[in-house]
């Protein structure tokens, strides 16, 4: 069968990090690996790069089946493509997957959606091909990762034995692919799911608490065959098995493989090993995605993140001593002042470079900091594209809206965009990457002035 899969703009309304990172589609690439090792001829499409429009696109490439993929933002999206399919031939069978498909399958229920991948996306999607001539409704009751309702049982595999993600697949698009400052940036997963349970993550639902890992040599298998000088490990926490990472670093060692790395990690490890994080610098560690999350101890219990200020101050530490870019996530509560903002300023501050994603919590689905805020969320589920980690969707307790949002900008305007971090970044990382980011911060800058412009949820 041919089979066209596609990742979706973003909604206009959303705050979108493709502003300053666009990362490969791995997700699809696994899948067309997969499919074309049954037999089956897949196409990619990344339509955050693509400058045809779709249902130009949908002519020239005539599927039997379309894949969508998304994250919560983009289900409105989702179904605006679906519906596009249809009308282009309403014989093409249109399929959606994606995390928060593993997650909220129900959402994306629409009457051009034919099937939803709840779980096991990629045997599922498999199964699904084989079984299309039977009709839909057989594959919805017979294959048992597509979603038929919440009375269906619905089991997770976590073996991870495919063959690793087609990137040949996405050739065209690849010299945009980045990562922040990081021109040029591949992707890398091994491992899925996380052994904490912070309230207000999402990462956890998708495997159902489940923590699974792939094996070391065959990632490092894969390293060798990406072009790129820089990859983006994925995972949703890379530090946390010790001898893992440990066997890791002999890896690169022993194969003599040059690349740099950006991976997340939590400040814990961090701090209690600082000599192992020495070693990742030597196999080319350049930046770790730590969730700082808050510099008020209270925040963090309240978040259930089971760290301390303290510890996450060490770990900013030690990877500055290291020379090891230390991207901090830093999450604001409903009950933030003025004074918390500049508390915050100054915190952040403190650091050498201080590089940072300041967002307000964004209680997600079927979490439990969802469950806690549920009532004073005042955005509709309707409006998918505000659910973007970046839009309030709760109304301040101490601030206007208005002044919220003006409070953000004004941080990082005092912090990572000031005069100092913008002429580090350009000594750092040189002129190519600072002037893509700058006009990611010029079109982010935009989009916050309008929200303070309008001045309400």
């Amino acid at each position: 069968m041919k089979v066209l899969l596609i990742r979706p703009m973003p909604d206009r309304e959303s705050i979108g990090l493709q502003s300053f990172m666009i990362c490969e589609p791995l997700e699809l690439e696994y899948v067309a690996a997969y499919l074309e090792q049954h037999g089956h001829e897949v196409t990619i499409l990344d339509m955050i790069l693509e400058r045809d429009s779709l249902p130009r696109l949908l002519r020239i490439h005539a599927p039997d089946v379309v894949g969508l993929t998304g994250y919560i933002n983009h289900v409105g999206v989702v179904k605006h493509y679906a519906r596009m399919v249809k009308e282009h031939d309403e014989r093409s069978w249109v399929v959606v997957g994606g995390v928060h498909a593993e997650v909220e399958p129900e959402i994306f229920e629409d009457e051009h959606v034919d099937f939803i991948l709840h779980v096991n996306a990629l045997d599922s999607m498999r199964a699904l091909l084989d079984q299309l001539g039977h009709g839909r409704q057989h594959v919805r009751e017979s294959v048992p990762g597509v979603w038929n309702g919440p009375g269906k049982p619905y089991a997770i595999d976590t073996s991870f034995a495919y063959p690793f993600p087609d990137r040949s697949k996405t050739l065209r698009y690849r010299k945009h692919y980045n990562y922040i400052f990081h021109d040029k940036c591949a992707t890398l997963k091994t491992s899925f799911g996380c052994t904490f349970d912070c309230d207000f993550c999402f990462c956890t639902r998708i495997t159902r608490g489940k923590y699974f890992e792939r094996d070391i040599s065959e990632v490092v298998d894969e390293i060798e065959t990406i072009a790129e000088q820089n990859i983006f490990i994925v995972d949703d926490n890379f530090l946390f098995n010790r001898r893992r990472v440990e066997a890791f670093c002999r890896l690169l060692e022993e194969r003599k493989i040059d690349k740099k790395f950006i991976l997340f990690g939590r400040a814990d490890f961090i701090a209690h090993h600082e000599e192992l994080i020495e070693r990742l610098r030597k196999v080319g560690l350049h930046a770790v995605f730590v969730g700082i999350e808050s510099m008020r101890q209270k925040d963090l219990e309240a978040l259930n993140k089971r760290t301390r200020v303290d510890v996450n101050e060490r770990a900013i530490r030690i990877l500055e001593r290291n020379s090891i870019e230390c991207y901090s996530g830093i999450v604001l509560g409903p009950d933030w002042t003025e004074e918390d903002f500049e508390d915050l300023t100054r915190w952040l501050n403190g650091f050498e470079h201080p590089i940072v994603n300041i967002q307000p919590v964004t209680p997600m689905p079927r979490t439990p900091l969802y469950d806690r805020m549920r009532d004073i969320v005042r955005v509709p589920r309707e409006e998918h594209a505000r659910y973007d980690m970046a839009h309030l969707l709760w109304q301040p307790e101490h601030l206007s809206v208005r002044r919220y949002y003006w409070l953000i900008l004004r941080t990082y305007y005092r912090t990572m965009a000031s005069l100092r971090g913008q002429f580090y970044i350009l000594r750092r990382y040189g002129p190519t990457s600072y002037l893509r980011v700058f006009r990611g911060m010029v079109h982010i800058t935009g989009q916050y002035l309008t929200l303070c412009a309008r001045g309400r949820l």
